[in-house]
Order: structure tokens, then sequence, then C-alpha cells
């Protein structure tokens, strides 16, 4: 039968270190507090969402076209205008 570790409120308090070890071998956790349990806690899973495709997303929106004028050419000017 799968055995669950049981650490209490005041081992994450005063020894989180060894909460954080079992977390890092990917052990999930019962949090008790006088006897009940009262969370769960398991490590976050290595598998993170994709990031979004930014540069590919303008490149569907202006395709290959190079602008004459720089956005940091545009700022520049902006602030020598003032």
């Amino acid at each position: 039968m799968y055995h669950m570790t049981t650490v209490s409120v005041r081992d994450l308090r005063y020894d989180f270190r060894k909460v954080e070890s079992l977390l890092r071998q990917g052990e999930e956790i019962q949090v008790t507090k006088r006897g009940k349990v009262i969370a769960r806690i398991s490590s976050e899973s290595s598998v993170r969402p994709p990031r979004p495709d930014f540069v590919g997303r303008v490149r569907e929106i202006y395709g290959e076209r190079v602008f004459e004028v720089s956005g940091a050419e545009l700022i520049s000017a902006e602030r020598d205008r003032i």
C-alpha cells in the first residue's frame, strides 16, 4: 500500500529543510495539526507549460517586412523633441 509521509505544522515551521528534501525526492506529504490532516503538499512537476512564440506572432502579423524606422529610433526622436 502507498504510504504518504506525514509532517506536523511545527515541522514545516522549524524544520523546513527536512520537508524540502522530501519534496525534492518526489514525496507527497500530509501536513497535520493536532493529529488531523489539514493539507497535502506535493512537488511541482518538472513539466512546464510552453512559452508563447512571440516572434512567430510578429511574423504572422507583419511577415518579413522591414520598416524604414525602428522603434528605438522613434523613441530616441521623441526624447530629443522634449
